[in-house]
């Protein structure tokens, strides 16, 4: 055997760079289930069955293609339980002349990975990850020099890039790069709102659910119904589906929230897209075509390639830059325990409540309630960001360390000091009512800003910027705000900061 090639359980790609390198008819890949992997955030059940089933689905679909695969699953009786366990029970039968990899997606792997030469005592190859449109090198030269980072400017290259909603004259489809303003509509519960693609396990999915139940009782989330895609025909059905039944309307409605509504005209492509199953620029092409075909307005491919172009390529950018410090970043010294609710959803505020349970239920959930909802609250009440981290790492399907970190600590949590973001992500209880029916069968009342019953987002609010006074004051996008209180009578000031006061008191 000429190469041991080791696949991670989010590298389901035929044609990533460690296969491309590799020889089936001479070397041997090798996919391993461990619990170290399994178990090092606390995983939702959903998303650890999707993981394995998928991987399982991946192994066979390389068996068909003339592989050698090796499958080491979660029970087997000799699994050392951890890659580097794992890589070198293997290297002890088969007789392999190098270690074959693609760099892994987060930090903690591919220190690990760095040291396998060393300790197995053969050369090991880790090749780039090409997936992503912008490679790490790429973007430290992008970075260099700027005290900001700020993602509008990097979307607008990767478009000249890639040629994404570009005209021939070198100008932005549209003579626009960016149509946001256009997709902050409300919705009502009177749209036609589209099912997603939804697939029936199969032998090997239902196999790994009856796993994940006795081995996985205690972790959070509910495993049933499972309905993800495991393959990458499952993967293009979500899209093909999505491009045609929700990619019209998802622009204008991509930040509404509806009680009973899980998914509006979102694309529940994320998973798919971080485990290898679909490519990101193949996904980012199709919705380009979708446009051009007249098959989708402006506003809502745009939007939608943002999200993968922009902001996908933008964190993990950020991610490699500042690792391995990043992760402790707390620029507004937030200390506060995570709240028990999150992991329950026993809570009477009942956007909170609407956003965790359909997490627990689906180990999903759409940007706005990650963004605007669970991180919103979370910033306001100074709840430690590593411990709101780590819940976003563990509950949601699509979360890898890479994307979701800058997008927890930096986007949401404000820990890094701005910058990955202009200015926190904070707001009342106004923009959930707005953008939203959670408010209208809540216990608290989102029109009341002050006293016992008030909405608790209006309190906290004014409390945490007074709190975090000393270094919000000088942002020029929070003047404004710091203007209105100051302008608002003693009185009123001393309600807010007394009501927020008993709220978190008792949180």
């Amino acid at each position: 055997m000429a190469n041991l090639i080791l696949l991670l359980g989010d590298q389901l790609t035929h044609d990533i760079s460690s296969l491309r390198e590799g020889n089936p008819d001479k070397d041997c890949v090798l996919m391993v289930e461990v619990m170290e992997e399994a178990t090092y955030a606390w995983h939702h059940k959903k998303k650890i069955a999707f993981l394995f089933s998928a991987m399982r689905h991946f192994a066979e679909s390389l068996k068909e293609e003339g592989w050698t695969v090796d499958y080491v699953q979660l029970d087997d009786e000799e699994n050392t339980g951890s890659f580097s366990g794992e890589v070198e029970r293997t290297l002890k039968r088969r007789d392999a002349e190098a270690l074959l990899v693609t760099s892994a997606g987060e930090y903690r792997v591919q220190e690990m990975m760095e040291g396998w030469e060393e300790r197995f005592g053969l050369p090991v190859r880790i090749l780039e990850d090409d997936r992503f449109i912008c490679s790490r090198e790429e973007f430290r030269e992008w970075a260099e020099d700027r005290k900001q980072f700020r993602m509008e400017y990097f979307y607008r290259e990767m478009r000249k890039k890639t040629r994404l909603l570009m005209e021939d004259d070198g100008e932005p489809t549209g003579g626009e790069w960016n149509f946001d303003q256009q997709n902050r509509k409300p919705a009502k519960q009177d749209l036609f709102m589209p099912t997603p693609h939804q697939t029936e396990p199969d032998k090997i999915t239902q196999s790994v659910l009856d796993m994940v139940s006795e081995r996985f009782e205690d972790h959070p989330g509910k495993l049933d119904p499972f309905w993800f895609g495991v393959t990458h025909e499952d993967a293009q059905a979500v899209l093909d589906q999505f491009i045609a039944e929700a990619l019209p309307c998802f622009g204008d409605y991509q930040d509404a929230m509806l009680k009973g509504e899980k998914f509006l005209y979102h694309s529940l492509l994320s998973l798919y897209i971080n485990a290898g199953l679909l490519d990101p620029l193949e996904v980012c092409r199709r919705v380009d075509k979708a446009y051009r075909d007249g098959k989708a307005p402006l506003n809502s491919a745009e939007g939608f390639i943002r999200q993968i172009l922009g902001w996908r390529e933008y964190v993990r950018g950020v991610y490699w830059l500042k690792m391995p410090d990043y992760v402790d970043m707390n620029f507004l010294d937030a200390k506060r325990e995570l709240p028990e609710f999150y992991w329950t959803g026993d809570t009477d505020m009942a956007c909170l409540k609407a956003a965790i349970d359909q997490t627990l239920e689906e180990a999903y959930a759409h940007h706005i309630q990650r963004l605007m909802v669970t991180g919103n609250f979370a910033l306001l009440a100074g709840i430690d960001p590593k411990a709101v981290h780590e819940w976003y790492l563990a509950v949601y399907a699509d979360a890898y360390e890479w994307v979701e970190l800058p997008n927890t600590l930096g986007m949401s949590q404000f820990a890094d000091g701005g910058l990955l973001g202009s200015k926190p992500y904070a707001a009342s209880g106004n923009y959930i009512n707005k953008m939203s029916d959670y408010c209208g069968g809540c216990k608290y009342d989102v029109k009341q800003k002050t006293g016992e019953g008030s909405c608790p987002f209006n309190s906290l609010y004014w409390e945490f910027l007074i709190r975090n006074r000393s270094k919000l004051e000088d942002n020029p996008r929070m003047a404004q705000m710091y203007s209105t209180w100051e302008r608002m009578s003693g009185d009123k000031q001393e309600a807010y900061l007394e009501t927020a006061k008993a709220f978190l008191g008792q949180l």
